[in-house]
């Protein structure tokens, strides 16, 4: 009786711990069910998917679109297509990046209204692209465009199409972008005309305008832009648009106080170029009105064209000499310049600028970036202009063979006794070996 007892007692153990085995068996696979289970990605949120996308370029957008259903639908919301850039080159001629053809049919005919931030960039210089472009530009007739850049990599791009053709593709879209904010229209056949039209259909919204090298806008163009657009805030143009009127305009009390202003100062043709004087009074109306404006300038001119500018003081904060300019031009900065915060020389000549560097250094209290390309400096006259700026210089930049070594300082020494008065380490550039 107590073997067969201890029998069944055994069995029923047995039993006991083959279903509990059994049990854990179930749950092990169960887990393991559980974790190779794949998600449902087609029923993610919407919103998810849409924070995904705005992520990915616009390639990888496009192949993710083709997954499933929902991201496709996802692939057209109107929110991926607010900002768009058209990459345009001939493939045939070039191997640079270029938006697909069908990519911009599909953009016309389901996504013109949602456009709002557009740039094209023509990565080319043939004329096809810029063609292309403006097809493109003429089709936008249901757009409200907010901001809108023609840019030019390689020239003669847009200024090599007939400007009527140009003209009628850029007037579409200031006729129905009645919110256009911000407009870069660099080296291209823009004309008065059409600058009416812009001011027509936008004279409440335009705030940044950038045209230079634009050879049919004339002073009387730009002028009309600056007395309907009291909004305006940036402003880029040639110098030859640059007039009293037009400083005057934009230092009416109607106007708001502008914040950048760009003059490019260009000659292509020595000796064939008229420089017209801005008088003072025009400037100090224009900086009374717009205490902190930046004011930038960048001049292309051959030494004999400076003779019109620094005369007197003009509230100039960054400078670009692109080309040689003269000790003697230099010198007039320093006396005339007295807002400046910027100042880049490409290049002077053969004789030292001790005496122009001193005279910068205290003349121009907020100078805090310098460049110097091919100029010649001595070490004492570079570190005592260091010394009088002190560490407001939070840009310095010139080649080590700018400087002359003299009876005080050597290349070596040099570098302690500038970074001293920097108050960070400094060396100067080296010219690369290859």
């Amino acid at each position: 009786m107590k073997r067969g007892r201890k029998t069944n007692e055994a069995n029923s153990s047995s039993s006991e711990d083959t279903a509990e085995k059994e049990s854990k068996r179930h749950k092990v696979v169960e887990k393991k069910t559980t974790v190779v289970q794949c998600p449902d990605w087609a029923n993610l949120l919407q919103d998810i998917i849409l924070q995904v996308f705005q992520y990915l370029p616009l390639l990888d957008r496009a192949h993710a679109s083709q997954v499933c259903r929902s991201w496709n639908q996802v692939f057209h919301m109107p929110d991926l297509w607010r900002c768009f850039e058209f990459e345009l080159n001939q493939p045939a001629t070039s191997n640079l990046r270029t938006t697909h053809p069908e990519l911009i049919k599909q953009i016309i005919k389901r996504h013109s209204n949602h456009l709002q931030y557009v740039s094209f960039k023509v990565v080319d210089s043939s004329k096809e692209s810029a063609e292309a472009a403006c097809d493109i530009l003429s089709q936008l007739v249901n757009c409200s465009l907010k901001t809108l850049g023609l840019i030019s990599t390689a020239r003669p791009s847009f200024m090599d199409l007939p400007k009527s053709h140009f003209i009628s593709a850029l007037t579409v879209v200031f006729v129905n972008s009645k919110s256009l904010s911000s407009l870069k229209i660099d080296d291209t056949p823009v004309d008065d005309p059409s600058l009416k039209v812009l001011v027509a259909n936008n004279s409440d919204t335009l705030k940044l305008l950038k045209m230079s090298s634009c050879p049919h806008v004339s002073p009387a163009g730009i002028l009309c832009v600056a007395d309907q657009c009291h909004g305006l805030r940036e402003l880029a143009l040639n110098y030859h648009l640059l007039s009293d009127e037009l400083l005057l305009a934009l230092s009416s009390e109607k106007h708001v106080r502008l914040e950048h202003l760009r003059i490019d100062v260009v000659s292509e043709n020595p000796g064939q170029t008229q420089f017209h004087t801005i008088q003072k009074s025009s400037w100090d109306a224009f900086i009374r009105h717009s205490p902190k404006v930046n004011l930038v300038m960048y001049f292309f001119l051959y030494e004999e064209e400076f003779d019109p500018f620094f005369r007197y003081e003009i509230p100039v904060t960054h400078l670009y000499f692109g080309r040689s300019v003269s000790k003697d031009v230099l010198g007039r900065v320093g006396m005339t310049c007295p807002r400046l915060v910027e100042l880049v020389v490409c290049a002077n000549g053969l004789r030292p600028l001790d005496e122009e560097l001193i005279c910068i250094a205290e003349r121009c209290k907020y100078l805090s970036a310098v460049g110097l390309g091919e100029c010649e400096v001595s070490c004492s006259a570079f570190v005592e202009f260091v010394k009088m700026c002190g560490g407001r210089l939070s840009q310095l930049s010139i080649m080590e063979e700018v400087l002359i070594p003299d009876q005080k300082y050597s290349l070596e020494q040099i570098h302690w006794e500038v970074s001293k008065h920097l108050g960070r380490v400094w060396f100067p550039d080296m010219m690369p070996t290859w």
